[in-house]
């Protein structure tokens, strides 16, 4: 029995889990997602496995099973200048609440990736490696993933010489190549020191 359907059974489903994406970039949002997977046997997805070890295909093949069988499932954008304005910690913390405070139904109890989640109307539990023990959080980090995902390859038609889709703003060789060569761009997190590096570099 899983630590969901245990919960469950103790009286306190439906459970959901949380997870985010775009933590460690120094570009572009960070992503939250919340999910409720259903208890239906015919609603059984596959690869529901920690975000990092899928392969994009089978992420969005995932991503497309919880769309359309999970019970309910949300996702909350930080952007950049929120991130900066928070802290990652803190906007880390309010992506995954306003995630989860989104779902329709709301859940009994909520399992986030690695640390609990303060402020929910309902008992949650931190779980270490949770995205690779819950099934309900790996769900959350394909969603959040995929999302994340997406949306940087759209902000490289925006900033195409960024190399966005390649990277996903995390700070690969070719992304400080070029942040330290062009500058940061409207989507950087002005917080972070090589952000920072590279605006003084451009300003000289």
């Amino acid at each position: 029995m899983g630590y969901e359907q245990a919960l469950a059974a103790s009286g306190f489903g439906p459970v959901a889990g949380a997870d985010e994406a775009g933590r460690g970039a120094c570009a572009g949002p960070l992503v939250a997602a919340a999910v409720i997977l259903s208890e239906d046997p015919q609603d059984h997805i596959e690869d529901l496995h920690d975000s990092k070890t899928l392969t994009a295909r089978r992420r969005e093949r995932a991503f497309d099973q919880i769309k359309a069988h999970a019970l309910s499932w949300s996702v909350v954008c930080v952007g950049p200048a929120e991130c900066d304005r928070l802290g990652m910690q803190e906007a880390d913390l309010q992506g995954l609440r306003r995630a989860l405070l989104r779902l329709d139904p709301s859940p009994g109890f909520a399992l986030t990736d690695g640390f609990a989640v303060a402020g929910l109307p309902v008992p949650g539990l931190g779980m270490w490696k949770g995205d690779r023990v819950c099934a309900c959080v790996s769900a959350a980090s394909i969603v959040a993933k995929v999302t994340r995902d997406r949306l940087m390859v759209r902000a490289a038609q925006q900033f195409p010489v960024y190399g966005f889709e390649i990277h996903k703003g995390y700070a690969t060789k070719l992304h400080q190549e070029r942040l330290e060569a062009l500058g940061p761009s409207a989507i950087h997190r002005r917080s972070y020191a090589n952000v920072r590096r590279a605006a003084r570099l451009n300003e000289s």
